[in-house]
């Protein structure tokens, strides 16, 4: 019996392609699912990468709150093009502490996995309060009440610990100088700013918004202006074992 007639013999019979099917799908799976039972951790682990700063974890929410995931991704893509516009490839680490992660699934907008430090505050508060000012194409809304609503951390501690509860390593004396923290980032002149840099190294401590007032705008700024900042890419080195 010819190949041929082996395999038209599969194809007429419903239920042997159904068998024979289901044994390579299970061998293909097995392959795939069996070594991530050998390994401690599937993400490689990098240095500099840390959980967020409370002023930067509500960033965050407004961010998603917001919806900026429909139309930013934070996802660069390892192929020539995006490296070239975008800069490094995504890190998986670089989401490890992102519940829901922000990969996104389209781009109306730019990917801002590497935003941070590439615009200046005044940038960003223009361009909340209103794209077309800087971006006469921009097809994104205004934000301009983020500027208008003042933003405090009476509860930025339980949202910390709801996230340590999904694996994000806040220790208990990072929730109890959260509050602390969170003020001393936004307002710099009147908080530890030591402090909360051995908290979280590399945060960025000013008046984001000019406002004297912390406001959801310093937050969301805060949160930008981390992105992609915390790896040190020219020392980057993958693991060559993985």
């Amino acid at each position: 019996m010819s190949i041929v007639t082996k395999h038209s013999l599969i194809e007429r019979n419903a239920f042997l392609l159904l068998v024979l099917s289901f044994i390579v799908v299970a061998i293909g799976g097995l392959v795939q699912i069996v070594p991530l039972f050998f390994l401690d951790n599937t993400i490689e682990k990098v240095d500099g990468m840390r959980p967020y700063s409370p002023l930067e974890l509500e960033g965050r929410n407004i961010y998603i709150r917001e919806g900026c995931y429909t139309c930013h991704s934070q996802m660069i893509r390892a192929l020539r093009d995006e490296v070239d516009r975008y800069g490094h490839y995504s890190l998986a680490a670089e989401s490890m502490y992102d519940h829901p992660f922000q990969w996104g699934s389209k781009r109306t907008g730019p990917d801002l996995a590497r935003v941070g430090g590439r615009y200046s505050d005044d940038w960003h508060v223009a361009h909340m309060h209103n794209p077309r000012d800087l971006v006469p194409e921009s097809v994104m809304p205004a934000y301009p009440w983020l500027a208008e609503t003042p933003i405090g951390p009476n509860r930025i501690a339980d949202v910390m610990r709801a996230n340590r509860a999904t694996g994000v390593p806040y220790t208990d004396e990072m929730i109890a100088t959260a509050q602390a923290d969170f003020r001393a980032q936004a307002d710099p002149d009147n908080g530890d700013v030591e402090a909360l840099l051995a908290h979280y190294p590399k945060a960025v401590a000013r008046n984001f918004d000019g406002n004297p007032r912390i406001t959801e705008l310093d937050a969301l700024i805060a949160y930008l202006q981390m992105l992609g900042t915390l790896v040190d890419f020219s020392t980057f080195e993958p693991d060559a074992s993985r």
